[in-house]
């Protein structure tokens, strides 16, 4: 469909295979699965949630939320529920929302989930942004843990100068639906890559740096790295930058590609499993995505 190739798409991205939902199926769906996993792994019931925040650029419309889709489908019937639009630092925002409300003691166990079917919203004619986005679902139950383990330091930030650089231009109040939206593609994915890369190359490693800092920690402490999965260039700056071996950065991009607020969950997920990162480790995950926002977080793991 257009110019490109695998090693042209494998050398500059890192990305090998995407997932992509089918065509009957909605965000919410990909919540919901994920959802249901996290509750489980949790040991928790459906009724022990009180809280569900779902981050997504691709709700499932604009209203109802697709958090209160998820409420229905899971039969969460003591859950309030709400939608957090941050594009690809959607999970670190849900996890400063949801890490708030804990420890404010308002809401005891807290459902985040991030999920983005980006493949509806991908012009696959255009091959700045064509090769780069998958769908995918990850999940976490937000709740207490025991004193100095858990999140140990939170920073999310904004830069709205930077809000052209990654947009759908059509579909909201200031550009409705229209024959003419249709016609001229307006309602897909649109990004001036340039200026996101120089974006992401500096703040992934500003941001890491701040909350290490803010922990109380130093580098030399930090067992794992878990970035946002969009272009392996930046994650491998990132990761200079903070001075970590390859083997404490976890990287999946090249089996998923950028699934947008739902890359760092899936990931941190996957390495939890596969025991690379353990109980008491130092995690750094940062991310950063559309707005243009950021967002990072030191967590001792805990579970």
């Amino acid at each position: 469909m257009v110019d490109t190739n695998d090693e042209w798409i494998q050398s500059r991205t890192g990305i090998k295979e995407r997932r992509i939902l089918d065509k009957d199926k909605a965000t919410s769906y990909m919540a919901m699965e994920a959802g249901k996993k996290a509750i489980k792994d949790s040991g928790l019931s459906s009724e022990d949630i009180d809280l569900i925040i779902v981050t997504t650029v691709t709700p499932d419309m604009a209203f109802p939320s697709t958090a209160c889709l998820v409420q229905r489908d899971l039969e969460c019937e003591n859950a309030a529920a709400f939608d957090l639009e941050a594009a690809c630092s959607g999970f670190i925002y849900g996890l400063s929302v949801a890490y708030g409300y804990v420890k404010a003691g308002i809401y005891k166990n807290i459902l985040l989930i991030s999920a983005d079917a980006l493949s509806k919203i991908t012009d696959f004619t255009d091959r700045n942004t064509c090769v780069l986005f998958g769908d995918g679902a990850g999940a976490a139950v937000i709740s207490e843990v025991k004193e100095n383990t858990g999140v140990l330091s939170i920073d999310i930030g904004a830069d709205g100068k930077g809000a052209d650089y990654l947009t759908q231009p059509a579909g909201g109040s200031k550009m409705p639906a229209s024959k003419e939206t249709v016609e001229n593609r307006l309602h897909y994915i649109n990004m001036e890559g340039n200026g996101v890369f120089k974006f992401a190359v500096k703040i992934m490693g500003d941001a890491s740096k701040k909350v290490v800092s803010e922990s109380g920690l130093e580098l030399s402490d930090i067992d794992y790295l878990v970035p946002h999965q969009a272009n392996i260039r930046i994650i491998n700056s990132a990761r200079k930058r903070l001075k970590l071996d390859k083997d404490k950065v976890y990287v999946n991009l090249d089996k998923y590609g950028n699934m947008s607020s739902a890359s760092i969950p899936v990931a941190l997920d996957e390495a939890v499993k596969e025991g690379k990162i353990k109980n008491n480790d130092n995690v750094i995950l940062v991310g950063f995505g559309g707005g243009l926002t950021w967002g990072s977080c030191v967590i001792k793991w805990s579970k």
